[in-house]
């Protein structure tokens, strides 16, 4: 994973030849895709498993892949529109989807704290999952690659949308970590509340990740 240091004092990159900007901006394509194919995967994977197995957390885990998934569309559209007119064109929609990306988060987390708080109360908890636990697995190192690599590029084009992607793929990270953790705690103990609890401590994590794309809205490229 990617410590906080890492990319919260990202400098904006100082003025670049124009063919090795359009350079980057194809290796920023490049991990766009890769982005959105994983979270495609991702996304389906998880819901489907956290309906099956009635898992607050893989169904948190599943709707936060969506909406990062939305996030990699919204910036493979923002990088073609700089590539075509110049990078301040897309700028005002970004700002917006930022909002909306942030707002989704918020209302996500409600919905756990909720949710979470039944199963505590009603003493309801999930059965194990073992695809699950597969995908949450195999994002943890998935993430930890897309979030280094773009931060590098994010740092050399001095791209505030491009930092706060990767913050979300850090976050994202985190996210399958607990995850992992959860379910194999699941699996030790057969515990009811494990999935209850595990998607309390979720929550703090969309929290942040929803104040980080709020925030975007008054970033500068």
């Amino acid at each position: 994973m990617v410590a906080e240091s890492d990319y919260g004092t990202t400098a904006l990159a100082t003025s670049i030849p124009e063919v090795e900007r359009v350079s980057l901006i194809r290796e920023a394509f490049r991990l766009e895709y890769a982005t959105l194919s994983w979270m495609v995967v991702e996304a389906g994977v998880a819901i489907g498993a956290g309906v099956v197995a009635r898992s607050i957390t893989l169904l948190a885990f599943g709707f936060d892949s969506l909406i990062e998934l939305a996030s990699a569309v919204l910036l493979i559209w923002r990088l073609t529109i700089e590539l075509r007119r110049g990078q301040s064109f897309a700028e005002s929609a970004e700002r917006a989807a930022s909002r909306i990306g942030g707002a989704l988060l918020f209302a996500l987390s409600a919905y756990v704290v909720a949710a979470a708080g039944w199963g505590l109360w009603t003493r309801d908890g999930q059965a194990f999952s073992w695809a699950g636990l597969v995908v949450s697995s195999a994002a943890v190192p998935v993430m930890w690659v897309l979030s280094r690599r773009k931060l590098r590029i994010a740092a050399a084009l001095g791209s505030s949308a491009l930092r706060v992607d990767a913050v979300e793929s850090i976050t994202c990270g985190w996210l399958s970590f607990a995850v992992v953790i959860g379910l194999m705690v699941q699996l030790v103990l057969g515990a009811w509340w494990v999935d209850s609890v595990t998607s309390l401590v979720i929550v703090c994590l969309l929290v942040k990740e929803g104040r980080e794309a709020w925030r975007a809205e008054e970033g500068d490229d």
